[in-house]
């Protein structure tokens, strides 16, 4: 079942405050049929007077991560649970419809998450490219991301020979993804 690791940022958690956590995320357990680390992030930005949860739950086969920005911190905590549990539901119908076709197992998810409907269209792969992989830095891969008007740009870093992915973020700063070397 879950363990909770909740820790602030230019907020003191208060007992109160993780007992609020704790209380509207152990909700998941009755999803979730193994032990797990909650790592839960709370967060505010004093220049807008907004506060963000973020969590994030590891499990063997999946990861379960969902954050919220909202002025009310108890408001984003609520959102951020309701999405983990939508998250949850998603991944156990798609792993029904899988083990069903395959036998394949999954995760050892509890058994009394009611089943949803997924629309199966909105999880098709609708086109299919294939690219080559130029060396070049990740300030390159950015200007041909920004040339292209694309919001993502995989590249072979020159550096470390590796590939990667550079992307442009919500607040409008780029992002990178590297491989791991094995």
């Amino acid at each position: 079942m879950l363990d909770f690791n909740v820790r602030g940022e230019n907020i003191a958690v208060t007992d109160a405050l993780r007992e609020y956590v704790e209380k509207r995320l152990t909700k998941l357990n009755r999803y979730i049929g193994e032990k797990a680390t909650a790592n839960v992030n709370l967060r505010t930005y004093h220049s807008d007077n907004t506060g963000k949860a973020e969590v994030t739950i590891v499990l063997p086969y999946v990861v379960l991560r969902a954050e919220d920005t909202n002025p009310d911190m108890y408001a984003a905590i609520d959102a951020v649970s309701d999405k983990l549990e939508r998250q949850v539901r998603k991944y156990k119908t798609k792993i029904n419809r899988k083990s069903r076709a395959t036998g394949f197992k999954g995760i050892d998810l509890a058994d009394e998450i009611p089943a949803t409907e997924v629309d199966d269209e909105a999880i098709q792969v609708v086109r299919t490219k294939h690219v080559d992989l130029k060396p070049m830095s990740p300030e390159e891969a950015a200007l041909q991301m920004d040339l292209l008007a694309h919001n993502f740009f995989i590249f072979k870093d020159a550096e470390t020979n590796t590939d990667a992915v550079i992307y442009k973020r919500k607040d409008g700063k780029y992002g990178l993804l590297e491989t791991a070397a094995e």
